[in-house]
Order: structure tokens, then sequence, then C-alpha cells
């Protein structure tokens, strides 16, 4: 129509997408840390958080802890099964639709809090990486520091150790707790450099 002035079209620039991890031994802490990585890593962009994916989502351990007496004591290995079972469970329907939507989201807890756990509890490196081979790799890697690691009551690492000694040592839960704690705030090893192949003569 004669006259009529259009208007240009608004472009939205599109965020990228981002997993962040937040580790640790202390459920609120870390849950705490989780909402305000959050915030930071999407400043302004309400539209951009994807929000926090938390374990258990799956309810497998929610099942477990109600047939306990059934079940009886779990090993280390049962549970991080069990973990990497929920993890599947939460990438299929919490952080991959996130990230395909180009929005944020973070893991909280992720796989460097189950790997700690796994070592304390003496079980081997490179079956530890193969289990979680599937996950992939954070953007962003926080880990929640502990003052009293050993009085942590809620989450993954203090579920596990109750579990793993059938609730009957406190002793060695707190042990265990302790030393999950004191291996995720290891700094990690630098990633090593593929060396590129030497051209031929």
């Amino acid at each position: 129509m004669a006259g009529d002035e259009r208007k240009p079209p608004v472009r939205v620039a599109r965020t990228r997408a981002k997993l962040v991890a937040v580790d640790g031994v202390d459920a609120p802490a870390v849950l705490a840390a989780a909402k305000a990585a959050l915030a930071a890593t999407t400043p302004g962009e309400p539209a951009a958080r994807g929000g926090i994916s938390r374990w258990d989502a799956s309810g497998i351990f929610q099942d477990l802890e109600v047939a306990e007496e059934e079940a009886g004591a779990a090993s280390a290995r049962t549970l991080l099964l069990l973990y990497a079972a929920d993890l599947a469970f939460r990438l299929r329907w919490q952080i991959r639709p996130a990230l395909l939507e180009g929005r944020t989201v973070v893991a909280a807890p992720y796989v460097d809090t189950a790997i700690a756990f796994g070592r304390a509890a003496g079980l081997p490196s490179t079956w530890l990486a193969n289990l979680f081979r599937f996950a992939p790799r954070a953007a962003e890697r926080h880990v929640v520091a502990t003052q009293a690691a050993a009085a942590a009551k809620d989450g993954f690492v203090a579920f596990a150790s109750h579990h793993v000694n059938g609730g009957s040592d406190l002793r060695a839960r707190q042990r265990l707790i302790t030393q999950t704690a004191a291996i995720l705030a290891r700094p990690r090893p630098a990633a090593r450099r593929r060396r590129s192949p030497r051209a031929r003569s």
C-alpha cells in the first residue's frame, strides 16, 4: 500500500549453548553455586537459561531408598552404574534438549563428583573413565569447596557413602565423603596436546 512504511525485521541474537558442570559433596552448596553459575553465564538473558539438571532426576535412587532393606547394601560399583544410568536420563531429557535450543544448562553434580567418589572407594580410574565416556565435556567446570565435608548429609556422595557401608559404620561414611571432597579439590592435570604428524620428506 502507498505510504505504508514497513519496519525492518528485528534480529534476535542467538545465545550459544553451553553446558556448565558444578561438582561437590555438599548438595545445598552445589545447588547455590549452580544457580549463581547459571545467572553469571546468562546475565540479562533469562530466556537463554535452560535450568539446572540435578542428580536422581530419573528417580532411581529414590527407588533404592524405599527398597533399602530388601536390596541390602550396594557396592560402590553398583551405585556408580546407577549414577551413570541416571545421568544418561538427564542428558536425554534435560541437558541435550536445552543445548539444542541454544540454552545454557547447569549439571549439578556432573561427572567429576561421581569419578571422585569412585576413586575414593578404590575403583580403577580406567573403569571410571570408560563408564562416563558417553557424557559430553562441559564448557565450564566449577568445584564447590566444603569446610566440613564429613558433615554433608544430602547429595549423591552422602547417599552413596551411606549405602555402600550399609549405614552402620559412621566413621567409614565420613572418611569416604572427606576423601571424595579432597579428590575433587585437586587441580586437574593439563590436557595433553596431540602432536601433528610430521610431513615426510
